[in-house]
């Protein structure tokens, strides 16, 4: 089962999950969403890969190392960390809401699509 957390709720994720690894939030929206609005890397290491390509650029992510998917609006990044678990990534968590849910939750600057 994957994680759920909420954007208000990923400090908290990212200092639970830190003893494993320097977490990574791993964005998986296309890169034209990606122009329209994205996030700025605070405490974790940011991640752009589509999710269409995270199959042949599975190799680019550390099993170990703790990952929170994100996307638009939390579907697609369920399918990628259910995909990340299945694969033997052991501390993985999906944003619920994405980055819209972002844009309500932390920063209201960052544009809703």
């Amino acid at each position: 089962m994957v994680t759920q957390i909420r954007p208000s709720q990923l400090a908290a994720w990212l200092e639970t999950v830190r003893a494993h690894g320097s977490p990574v939030v791993l964005d998986v929206r296309e890169p034209s969403e990606l122009q329209v609005a994205s996030i700025k890397a605070d405490g974790f290491e940011l991640i752009t890969i589509p999710m269409g390509v995270i199959p042949p650029r599975l190799s680019e992510l550390d099993p170990e190392q703790p990952i929170a998917c994100l996307c638009h609006h939390g579907g697609r990044s369920m399918q990628v960390a259910a995909f990340l678990k299945a694969r033997g990534f052991t501390h993985v968590a999906n944003i619920a809401g994405g980055i819209n849910a972002w844009s309500a939750e932390l920063d209201p600057s960052i544009p809703r699509y």
